[in-house]
């Protein structure tokens, strides 16, 4: 269970007795999508999954993902409008009369007046795209349709390439979010991200309301692709969701577009994650397409930490045998990764962190060990040796509620929680008494332990600059 799943509850799978099945099928994080609800409908999933965890013994993780601010169209008063390529359409705003040749009600009145002739606009998940021809002199927008379709009421709109004025989190998105928090979720995820002042929002709110939980950012838009090392400094995790943005770029890119987002979390040691349609078919099929099962393992073998499902565990019929499956594959696609891998040295501009857990890495390969114990306040040295893609476990022992399920998104960890007790401060006992007292290890097993040096008070953390090999 190197790879993490991240799975999507709903309808298919919100009862206890699913969630556990999930679980124990392999499920380390399970998202909430709060485009298809509010708190209230979350409270008895949420209660739960608390049940499972605890039946479980092991950290599970809950993620809030807010619903952004999603780009409709309004309502079409003729129900629907059928669109042949090259036929003239007006775009502004609902209360317009228009008379003159079809119209597209739209009422963000941001985005119209940042549109410019050669902008294209996107429908219906990349269906029926147009290109803005002109700026009337009544504001509205003339455009050409680029193919045919049909056209209908509250369709989703996407400007690809184009960066707009539109704030990540909507004011649904912070009463959502503020809802969640008192819920007890783990981690937030925001939508339809531009830049990394979107993310510092959401640090914000949460740190006002008293607490410090990881963000994903969800890579649906080409400027936030633009403004990924920005992006990257001020993240906890990244998710390539494919879906949008797949509508934003040529679908013929994305395969390599993925395979740089995930390079680029990888040098960073930030945990990315894989998501949309990757089981589909799995939906109504107790089994996935060749092609599916190739593209889950493309992910892992590029360098994913974590694959999701979405409407296969949310919507689907075979829910728990989806999970299933993909752990196999993931498994699969490991014994794949580690047979080639060869343990990356970091790049010369990197610090100590990362040449500490390069180093512990090769240690663990020289001395035959059976795993890499680290232990961390913030969870950042396990996350170092992660990135070093290590054939060893990786036990990541924490003293922190939070930093505990923020490591159920880093590749090969797992998260153990551990009482911090005043009568031992040291980090490197407590790991040599956790190897000791676990049944994982049994005697002569050996385990390299990355771990901080306490001097004076232990209250004050110093950062992880010790690593030593251990024998049980």
């Amino acid at each position: 269970m190197r790879t993490k799943i991240v799975a999507t509850i709903g309808p298919a799978s919100n009862s206890r007795e699913k969630l556990h099945e999930l679980a124990e099928a392999g499920v380390s994080v399970f998202r909430l999508n709060f485009s298809h609800g509010t708190a209230a409908d979350f409270v008895n999933i949420i209660k739960n999954i608390r049940e499972v965890e605890q039946s479980l013994g092991r950290p599970i993780t809950i993620m809030q993902d807010l619903s952004g601010p999603k780009i409709r169209l309004g309502v079409v008063p003729e129900g629907t409008i059928e669109v042949e390529k090259g036929m003239r359409l007006l775009l502004g705003p609902s209360q317009s009369r228009v008379d003159e040749m079809a119209y597209l009600p739209f009422d963000h009145e941001e985005i119209l007046e940042s549109l410019e002739p050669g902008d294209r606009l996107v429908l219906a998940d990349g269906g029926l795209q147009f290109i803005v021809q002109a700026r009337r002199a009544d504001d509205l927008v003339l455009l050409e349709a680029d193919n045919s379709g049909i056209v209908t009421s509250r369709k989703g709109l996407a400007l690809p390439g184009k960066a707009t004025k539109v704030r990540a989190l909507t004011d649904k998105d912070k009463k959502d979010l503020a809802d969640g928090l008192k819920l007890g979720v783990d981690a937030v995820a925001i939508s339809y991200v531009q830049t990394a002042d979107d993310v510092r929002e959401a640090k914000e709110l949460i740190a006002a309301a008293g607490q410090n939980l990881p963000v994903v950012v969800k890579l649906e838009r080409q400027s936030a692709v633009d403004n990924l090392a920005e992006i990257l400094a001020e993240t906890d995790v990244v998710m390539v969701a494919r879906g949008d943005l797949g509508v934003e770029c040529p679908l013929p890119l994305l395969p390599a577009l993925q395979k740089r987002i995930i390079s680029a979390c990888n040098k960073a040691s930030k945990p990315v994650i894989v998501a949309t349609q990757m089981l589909l078919s799995m939906v109504n099929s107790p089994a996935p397409t060749r092609a599916e099962t190739t593209d889950v393992a493309n992910a892992v073998l590029d360098g994913a930490d974590c694959v999701m499902l979405s409407e296969e565990t949310a919507m689907g019929n075979f829910p728990v045998d989806t999970v299933r499956y993909m752990r196999r594959i993931t498994d699969e696609a490991e014994k794949l990764l580690l047979l080639n891998h060869n343990l990356e040295e970091p790049d010369a501009d990197k610090g100590i962190p990362e040449f500490l857990a390069y180093s512990a890495c090769l240690l663990a390969n020289k001395a035959g060990a059976k795993a890499i114990v680290s232990h961390s306040l913030s969870g950042s040295s396990a996350r170092q040796v992660s990135a070093r893609r290590p054939p060893q476990q990786i036990y990541a022992l924490t003293p922190d509620p939070v930093t505990v399920k923020a490591l159920n998104f880093v590749w090969g960890v797992k998260p153990v929680f551990i009482d911090r007790p005043q009568e031992e401060p040291s980090h490197l006992i407590r790991a040599e008494q956790f190897i000791h007292d676990s049944e994982d290890f049994v005697a002569d097993d050996c385990a390299v332990i990355t771990a901080g040096q306490v001097k004076g008070s232990s209250s004050t953390p110093r950062g992880t600059n010790l690593v030593k090999i251990y024998w049980k």
